[in-house]
C-alpha cells in the first residue's frame, strides 16, 4: 500500500504541493491527474525517492522513504515519462544491469527476463544497442526492467507517451493483471481516458492541492454537472478550484 502522509514541497517561496495526504491499498490502480505545472512529476519523484520532501512522508508497504530510502525503492518498480537508459548496453544487458540491484539470481533473471521481453515485443532485439531502439521501444524495455523483481508497488509517470496502440493496449492489460495479483500502482497521466478506463480511485491535483479523490461515481456525485465523462468533470472542478482561489 502507498501513504502520502501531508507530502509538501516548496523552492524558495514557490510551493510545488501542499499538503497532500493520501492512501492507496493494496492491488489499487490510482489515477493521478492534473494540468501541467499541477505538482504532479514533483510528487511522483517524491514517492520514488528521488526527491526530497520539504516535510511530510511517503510509507511505501509501511517502510517510511525518509527513515529507510534504501528498502523502501526495493519495494518499487518506477516507470518514469522519459526513458534514460544506457543505450551503449543491448536490451539484455540492461535488464541485467537492472536485476543486479536487486540481487536476482541468474537462473530467476534468465526465466524472468526472458518472459518480459517476450511480453514487450523485444525478444527478437534483446542483443541489439539500446541506441538503435525507437522510443516505443525504450520505452517499453524501461517497464520491463520495472517489473522484473515483481514489485508490489509500481509508480509510473506518463506510461503510453511514444507507444502505439497495440503497446497502450498492452500496457493497459499488464496493469489489470498486476493488479489482480494485488501489485498497487500509482499512475500518472495526461490520459484521462486512460484513467477512466482501468483506475480504481482517481485523484485531481491542481496547484499544488489535492482537489478531489475517489471513484468514478464519487467524482460524479462532486460535480454540479451532469456529465459522465472524466474530462468534463476535471475540468469543472479544476474551474471551480480557479474562482475559489479568484476570491480569496
Amino acid at each position: 500500500m502507498i501513504k502520502l502522509i501531508h507530502l509538501s514541497k516548496n523552492y524558495g517561496h514557490q510551493t510545488a504541493i501542499n499538503n497532500i495526504h493520501l492512501s492507496v491499498s493494496p492491488g489499487e490502480i490510482f489515477g493521478f491527474i492534473g494540468p501541467n505545472g499541477a505538482g504532479k512529476t514533483t510528487s511522483i519523484q517524491i514517492m520514488a525517492g528521488l526527491l526530497a520532501p520539504t516535510s511530510g512522508d511517503v510509507f511505501l508497504s509501511g517502510v517510511s522513504m525518509n527513515a529507510n530510502p534504501v528498502r523502501a525503492k526495493r519495494l518499487i518498480g518506477y516507470i518514469p515519462d522519459r526513458p534514460y537508459i544506457y543505450e551503449k548496453l543491448t536490451g539484455l544487458e540492461y535488464l541485467r544491469f537492472i536485476a543486479d540491484f536487486y540481487q536476482i539470481t541468474l537462473k530467476d533473471f534468465t526465466k524472468k527476463s526472458e518472459h518480459l521481453l517476450q511480453l514487450f515485443g523485444l525478444i527478437h532485439r534483446q542483443n541489439e544497442l539500446i541506441e538503435a531502439y525507437s522510443h516505443g521501444m525504450k520505452q517499453r524495455l524501461i517497464m520491463a526492467s520495472a517489473l522484473l523483481h515483481d514489485p508490489p508497488i509500481i509508480i509510473v509517470d506518463e506510461p503510453m507517451v511514444g507507444l502505439d496502440p497495440v503497446a497502450i493496449k498492452l500496457v493497459r492489460e499488464v496493469f489489470k493483471q498486476r493488479s489482480q495479483q494485488g501489485t498497487t500502482i500509482f499512475l500518472s497521466t495526461h490520459t484521462l481516458s486512460l484513467a477512466e478506463q482501468i483506475c480504481d480511485r482517481v485523484g485531481i491535483i491542481h496547484k499544488g492541492q489535492l482537489i478531489a479523490t475517489g471513484s468514478m461515481d464519487d467524482l460524479k456525485a462532486s460535480s454540479k454537472s451532469d456529465t459522465k465523462d472524466l474530462e468534463d468533470i476535471f475540468f469543472q472542478l479544476t474551474l471551480e478550484q480557479d474562482e475559489t482561489d479568484h476570491l480569496l
